[in-house]
């Protein structure tokens, strides 16, 4: 647990992708449509890179892709292959926490890889975290496959690619519960469920000084508040820098809030951080890709944020 507290040292930047790269697609949690995989795979293709359909990514076993051994042999698989450049995840829903365990006994040198994903994928953000590796938390197969159509879809690649530091730039609209001032820490977060899930594990990904950034779907005003308290709790926002919040959607309003940021908003009035409310990131169709596990600087002014990658 001390580890988990003090500063932690900024996660490593996997090497860029270049043309001819090999990139696994894997279905490390729920079960998705083929034709999403395979959408995704032909714009991959498109880049110049070589998809490769893990065997289990297209399967269907309950809820799941596959069983817990078969999705974890297709993780092993593209991280045990030196060839294999970068993980993407074809789609969140729930079973990542079901590898954690076997694929932390890996050798470290495996995950020095970029791994692209959200919601659910956020396990396995926190594992990469562990490992001292940065990822993305970016739009998976249901998004990539409409290429430019999608608004984020260069830059994702862009970030991927290493091409140029504007890709690692980023100007955020104001807010009217933002909180001023300016912080220089390692992003970590995603899926606030998930997340919660794995605060006091050796998965924890928050250190302090940390921009903790955080987003969900579906869950009730009154469960994203008793998360919050889980972490309060657990020291987490005695320790972190600032606070980025994404996109909370698929929910409605309580007797008690009109709006998650609003409840958010209360919580967090406590503390001086400096924080960013309305990031575009999450379950929505604007879904901007973060470098998690990077170190990077959070300025909130009135009416504009701004997040600097180091």
């Amino acid at each position: 647990m001390d580890d988990m507290i003090r500063k932690m040292p900024a996660a490593v930047i996997p090497p860029p992708l270049k043309v001819g790269d090999r990139i696994a697609i894997v279905s490390p949690a729920s079960r998705i449509a083929p034709e999403l995989i395979d959408g995704a795979a032909r714009m991959l293709a498109q880049e110049g890179y070589e998809p490769v359909v893990m065997p289990h990514a297209k399967g269907k076993c309950g809820s799941f892709s596959a069983t817990a051994s078969e999705r974890l042999a297709d993780m092993m698989s593209a991280l045990e292959d030196d060839s294999i450049r970068a993980v993407l995840c074809s789609r969140g829903g729930y079973g990542a926490v079901h590898l954690l365990e076997e694929l932390d006994a890996l050798p470290a040198g495996c995950f020095n890889k970029w791994l692209v994903g959200f919601s659910d994928i956020t396990a396995l953000h926190c594992l990469w975290i562990r490992k001292g590796v940065a990822s993305l938390h970016g739009a998976m197969a249901k998004y990539l496959m409409r290429g430019n159509d999608f608004q984020y879809y260069a830059r994702e690649m862009g970030i991927l690619s290493g091409a140029g530091d504007k890709m690692r730039r980023y100007a955020f609209k104001g807010h009217a519960y933002n909180f001023k001032g300016e912080c220089t820490g390692r992003v970590v977060g995603g899926n606030l469920a998930v997340l919660g899930g794995l605060v006091g594990t050796p998965f924890d990904p928050v250190g302090a000084g940390d921009i903790l950034f955080i987003e969900d779907i579906a869950e009730p005003i009154y469960k994203v508040e008793r998360i919050l308290w889980q972490l309060r709790l657990r020291g987490v926002f005695d320790r972190i820098g600032g606070l980025m919040v994404g996109a909370f959607t698929e929910y409605r309003p309580s007797a008690d809030h009109p709006d998650m940021e609003t409840m958010i908003n209360r919580f967090m009035g406590a503390y001086d951080f400096p924080r960013a409310y309305g990031i575009p990131s999450g379950h929505i169709e604007e879904n901007s890709p973060l470098i998690l596990g990077s170190e990077a600087t959070l300025a909130v002014g009135d009416s504009s944020v701004d997040l600097r990658y180091d």
